[in-house]
């Protein structure tokens, strides 16, 4: 779904910090999106792309086959800013000259300002900045000019400012560059001149008038789970094309405890066209002794398709399936080194357009987490709501390891809800991106009163991020996690120990399947 809104379009190298560079342009109340460096950009011929960032990346211009731009996109009349690789390639494009460097240069440095109009206007003359590279430039095209170095690094920043080309040897995007924001503020308007203008009202506006435009007075479809996304979808929906949304809420057996009640009576509130469906008996019989993670989630996928098409046929007339993606499922299907066919099954039902030929609605499928957050607020969602952590879709199956069977779903239920109760109680569950449970395909030996015990083990998992793309373990204080260990352990029939998880992504992701 197009932004009529002036946008900033990124070219991704394959940085890691890609991603980065979005959020701090969405928070400076631009629109941009992110493609590969080699997408055809006769598809942005009709945006108003105010200007382009080249990102950083992994690659040496010293290599054979590393990825470049043809000179003929230098030749936009619209500004640019390169990071890293990308301050790299414009250099070697314009006639500069690079050296690659026997050791990368990694981590924090101070940066000395020799120019400090354009694209650094108002830094003070020196600061912390954050390195990331391998090759340097040794000669500068001409048109260009030195505008900052490091201790280490003579040409730590260039400009031609005739042509408002700018690059930097550092990652202005990341936390530890201390002016990093208004650098990027700089680029965005002093140079690029943009107004700022992407706000959360906006995007509403801009959103219904695109849905009914593309729905007409169709029926949409969509599968909500109870969680922020599914949900803001359908409110977006709702209020473009109001009863032709039918959103159907199925309970699978692996929600959380009371869920599928308190979700039917939330929605009951919001005037949701909702078609609620216990299918737990259907789901539970189909994973029966499944524990491959990957099985289990086409199990699940496969049997909401089967429910999805039989309450589709109830309905009737239905043209339209709507999703809740969002932006960073749309970024991780498509590599820096060009499309890619590899869309998380959990995150779409796919299978069900195929098989009745439905056309796609995502309405959020330019949004973060947080933005989707926001907009749910000013949809009316209330913070209680709004604040839930992300839930899985394959929902308990991937925090079940081995056979995933009603017992085993009920006793983790039963953890699940002490350790978010605690949480609520303690006041940290807003300070944590997500917490959960998991229940491990172990037992382990234990003493209760005077009987020796031989029964479950259980995980706890808390982390913190801001879009789940990375995220750091949370350091909950020990005497919290004791008092929810004896609660769980005194409470759940069947469960004798407790641990913590202290692993951050990467390396390890935040689910355990």
């Amino acid at each position: 779904m197009s932004a009529p809104h002036e946008m900033i379009l990124i070219l991704d190298f394959g940085s890691q910090y890609t991603q980065l560079i979005a959020r701090r342009i969405r928070e400076a109340s631009v629109y941009c999106e992110i493609v590969p460096y080699n997408v055809d950009l006769n598809l942005y011929a009709d945006r108003r792309v105010g200007g382009y960032i080249l990102s950083g990346g992994p690659s040496s211009l010293k290599d054979p086959g590393a990825p470049r731009l043809d000179a003929s996109f230098f030749q936009a009349n619209v500004p640019m800013l390169g990071i890293c690789y990308g301050m790299q390639l414009m250099a070697e494009v314009f006639g500069g000259e690079l050296v690659k460097a026997q050791r990368r240069e990694y981590g924090r440095a101070h940066f000395a300002v020799s120019d400090d109009t354009g694209l650094l206007a108002g830094l003070p003359h020196r600061s912390q900045v954050w390195m990331s590279h391998g090759d340097s430039i040794t000669k500068l095209p001409p048109g260009f000019g030195v505008i900052g170095s490091t201790d280490t690094l003579d040409v730590a920043a260039i400009a031609d400012h005739k042509r408002k080309f700018y690059g930097l040897q550092f990652h202005p995007e990341v936390h530890h560059t201390e002016e990093g924001k208004n650098i990027i503020h700089n680029f965005l308007f002093d140079i690029c001149r943009l107004k700022g203008d992407w706000t959360t009202e906006s995007f509403i506006e801009s959103s219904v008038a695109a849905i009914r435009r593309q729905v007409g007075k169709s029926r949409v479809i969509l599968g909500i789970s109870g969680g922020v996304d599914s949900t803001v979808t359908a409110l977006l929906l709702s209020k473009a094309i109001g009863k032709n949304l039918h959103a159907v809420f199925v309970n699978n057996g692996l929600l959380r405890k009371n869920e599928f009640e308190d979700v039917v009576k939330t929605y009951g509130s919001l005037d949701l066209n909702l078609h609620p469906v216990d299918t737990s008996d259907l789901f539970l019989e189909r994973l029966k002794g499944v524990a491959d993670p990957e099985q289990k989630r086409k199990i699940i996928g496969a049997t909401f398709i089967d429910v999805f098409e039989e309450q589709a046929e109830k309905i009737g007339n239905i043209e339209y399936l709507a999703q809740g993606t969002l932006y960073p499922d749309v970024i991780e299907s498509v590599s820096f080194k060009g499309p890619s066919v590899t869309i998380k099954s959990h995150h779409n039902v796919g299978g069900l357009k195929e098989r009745m030929h439905l056309k796609l609605v995502e309405p959020l499928r330019e949004l973060f987490k947080d933005e989707v957050r926001a907009l749910g607020r000013k949809l009316g969602l209330p913070d209680n709501f709004i604040g839930r952590h992300p839930f899985p879709g394959p929902g308990l199956a991937v925090r079940i390891l081995g056979d995933v069977t009603k017992e085993r779903c009920d006793l983790l239920r039963e953890v699940d809800a002490i350790y978010i109760e605690e949480l609520h109680n303690f006041e940290i569950y807003d300070d944590i991106w997500q917490a959960f449970a998991v229940l491990l395909p172990v037992s382990a030996v234990g003493v209760m009163g005077d009987e020796r015990t031989y029964e479950n083990v259980v995980a706890l998992r808390a982390v913190t991020s801001v879009d789940g793309m990375t995220a750091d373990w949370a350091r909950i204080d020990n005497d919290i996690l004791a008092h929810i260990s004896n609660r769980i352990i005194r409470n759940v029939k069947g469960v004798n120990r407790v641990t913590y998880d202290i692993s951050s992504k990467p390396p390890a992701t935040i689910e355990w399947e």
